[in-house]
């Protein structure tokens, strides 16, 4: 959590973070202000003192609405910036940092880098900062111990935020299953809008978009609505002209975020129109049978890899190909069993290959559990995914429910 930040930070022997860039769509800067319409800000936390959060004098407000320490870039004039420098813009820049720094009481140490930004615009100006103080040494953090360490364990407001975002996602998922059911069924089992046209993915895709907006979020990462072959390769996200018929596997993954770039929800349901053949209703079974296993299996503290080899283990009995037996196989059981979800839509921790030893179910977690079984070259694909929260009382709680129904009753045949 965020309170637990200087302990990171100490234990990482680092004096401070300095993180830049737009207050939206940025998740380092999010998580430590809130979010907000903040067009180009950086916020630079020291060891064991108060964040400051510097800005243009034009977001003054926006910036005093995070509830932080704020100092406008007004304070570093540009025009004596301009002439220190020479006329070198990128060390005028790198002396406002350097200046910044000292009013944050940050004069040595290591300090770690984050925000979203254009690389070929900032690294210049690190670069001559690191060269105007050489008492400091400006650092990554590739392997994710700093703010996705803290940002690992939520608090009660981010369950809360999150859930929310749960309860925007399921409600646009009951609009598309009410829009798919109400239209009419023409040849080929296709089915027909009002204008006479086929609904297609596209179609269905631009519905989604639209709900979603007007409920208050945003789908920066798109959707995955697939049927039939595409439904079966697990990041296809449907090819947009496809035609929506009876009888195929729809695999419809939703993983929208809250308006500005905050926290994420990932859910994914697998439906068949009207009926289900006999090869994807068993495989449909299988898969909400290892989901329910699993999910009774859940223990806090365990680590999440462990659950990927009980989910590889039991989809082997069945007769399935998975990654834990045939790591390069493409049909079957292809990916990992779910991953954290916050300010990122895949974060810590991981239950793949790359899970590291840290990656448990401690309390405050949130987790996606997603097992699925792919067939493209059978036209078909099942995955059913929750975001689960591991509580501070050590259980482990589905965020949002909603019915796991594969075949969605046609309103003109019943």
């Amino acid at each position: 959590m965020k309170t637990d930040l200087d302990a990171i930070l100490q234990s990482n022997n680092l004096s401070a973070l300095l993180v830049t860039g737009p207050g939206q769509h940025n998740p380092a800067m999010v998580y430590l202000t809130g979010g907000g319409h903040l067009t180009q800000a950086d916020l630079i936390k020291p060891l064991g003192k108060p964040a400051i959060l510097f800005h243009g004098a034009m977001e003054r407000e926006e910036a005093a609405r995070t509830g932080l320490l704020t100092r406008g870039y007004n304070h570093y004039p540009y025009r004596q910036l301009i002439q220190e420098a020479n006329g070198d813009r990128v060390k005028a820049a790198a002396l406002r940092y350097q200046k910044m720094l000292h009013d944050a009481g940050v004069t040595s140490g290591r300090v770690a880098l984050f925000g979203v930004t254009d690389l070929s615009v900032t690294f210049p100006i690190f670069s001559a900062l690191q060269a105007l103080m050489p008492e400091i040494a400006l650092v990554g953090d590739s392997e994710g111990k700093i703010l996705a360490e803290a940002a690992f364990s939520k608090d009660a407001a981010e369950i809360e935020r999150i859930r929310k975002m749960g309860q925007i996602t399921v409600g646009v998922v009951s609009r598309v299953a009410e829009y798919l059911t109400a239209q009419q069924v023409g040849a080929n089992e296709t089915l027909i809008g009002e204008d006479g046209a086929p609904v297609t993915i596209g179609k269905v895709k631009r519905l989604i978009n639209l709900w979603l907006a007007e409920a208050g979020a945003e789908n920066p990462e798109g959707t995955i609505f697939a049927i039939g072959h595409d439904a079966g390769v697990p990041h296809s996200t449907g090819t947009t002209a496809d035609p929506i018929r009876l009888g195929q596997s729809i695999v419809f993954d939703i993983y929208p975020c809250e308006a500005g770039g905050g926290y994420f929800y990932d859910f994914t349901r697998t439906w068949c129109l009207g009926y289900a053949p006999a090869e994807v209703q068993k495989a449909y079974d299988q898969v909400l049978s290892v989901y329910d296993q699993v999910y009774s299996e859940l223990q806090p503290g365990a680590p999440f890899v462990d659950y990927q080899n009980i989910t590889c283990q039991l989809f082997e009995e069945m007769g399935h190909p998975t990654v834990g037996s045939t790591p390069e196989t493409e049909e079957g059981y292809v990916h990992s069993l779910g991953h954290g979800v916050g300010l990122h839509i895949h974060e810590r921790p991981f239950s793949g290959a790359g899970a590291s030893p840290e990656d448990k179910l401690l309390p405050g977690a949130v987790i996606t559990l997603e097992p699925g079984l792919y067939y493209p070259s059978r036209g078909f694909g099942i995955r059913l995914e929750d975001s689960l929260w591991v509580r501070p009382d050590g259980k482990i709680e589905k965020l949002v429910d909603y019915p796991m129904t594969l075949v969605l009753p046609m309103k003109s045949q019943g």
